[in-house]
């Protein structure tokens, strides 16, 4: 569990809020905004009925309900917005290694840390962000939402994050493929620590929808260069029980030789289906992640 106030800090924010995020492809909302809509004029969503004061326009009274109910009333609508951004947060137990090394984060620490900057992001566009959160099967859900007030119960949501329970991301990834279901854009926030085939399978699935889609992997130091000199014991942060006592000398040949070839495998599976795959570790500013991806992304078109 995370301190909220921590997760989007001052600096974080005027990070961001130089940063602009245009949809790449045609997406449902409005049509008088950034983002290109395949729908013809404004389309917007019915959100309450209010009581008819005078000043109001006549044009937005209910004439059906006045019908039923002889008394004036008003429909709200609220717009729907350009873009619907979705956050897909692993809290599996493997996110939970922090090691040793300076600053010390967590991978889930770092991610949560990132998600904060990307709902603010949208958030500050006006456009609409949801988190889906997730281990072994689907923890959360909270749906798309542009106003102001739902940042606040995002980044709320994240700070209370637990990481447990065994990585599952095909599965999960195949129900919020029905679930997010229209076009917009879904961040996918995790080590990716599962089957390379099956994860590349279910991201595909999530692309055809179509969504545009943005892995942000995040792998601990430790992971990458093996800095293990001594027999170390290892434990699963999955698995209660399982732990093992290994030679680094026996083991990191064969450790580097599986980990490059995962690595490769997801990177030409993401590349084959378009998906965004952005590698990054716990000891890099994940708000500068944020910043460099988008700017690339813009220069790229």
């Amino acid at each position: 569990m995370s301190d909220p106030a921590k997760l989007l800090t001052a600096d974080d924010r005027d990070r961001v809020a130089a940063l602009q995020w245009y949809a790449r492809t045609v997406v449902e909302g409005i049509n008088v905004g950034m983002h290109r809509s395949p729908n013809k004029g404004v389309s917007v969503e019915f959100k309450e009925h209010r009581p008819y004061v005078r000043g109001d326009e006549v044009r937005s009274i209910d004439w059906k309900l006045f019908g039923k109910t002889d008394r004036l009333y008003i429909r709200q609508y609220e717009e729907e917005t350009n873009l619907r951004a979705t956050i897909l947060m692993d809290q599996s137990g493997s996110m939970k290694y922090a090691g040793a090394r300076t600053p010390g984060l967590s991978k889930h620490e770092f991610g949560v840390r990132l998600a904060a900057c990307l709902a603010y992001l949208f958030t500050a566009q006006h456009d609409a962000v949801g988190l889906a959160t997730f281990d072994t099967d689907l923890r959360g859900y909270v749906p798309p939402r542009s106003r102001a007030s739902h940042l606040h119960g995002l980044i709320t949501n994240l700070a209370g994050g637990v990481c447990g329970g065994e990585t599952r991301l095909a599965t999960v990834l195949e129900k919020l493929a029905v679930k997010i279901g229209r076009r917009g854009v879904a961040f996918l926030i995790s080590d990716g620590f599962d089957d390379a085939t099956a994860l590349l399978k279910s991201l595909a699935l999530l692309r055809q929808a179509p969504n545009e889609i943005v892995f942000f992997q995040i792998w601990h130091p430790d992971e990458l260069d093996f800095p293990f000199s001594t027999r170390t014991q290892f434990r699963s942060l999955e698995k209660a029980g399982h732990e093992r006592i290994v030679d680094p000398f026996a083991f990191k040949a064969q450790y580097q030789k599986n980990l490059a070839q995962f690595r490769t495998t997801l990177e030409e599976g993401c590349k084959q289906s378009r998906i965004s795959l952005v590698s990054c570790t716990t000891a890099q500013s994940h708000s500068e992640v944020l910043t460099q991806f988008v700017s690339q992304r813009g220069v790229s078109g």
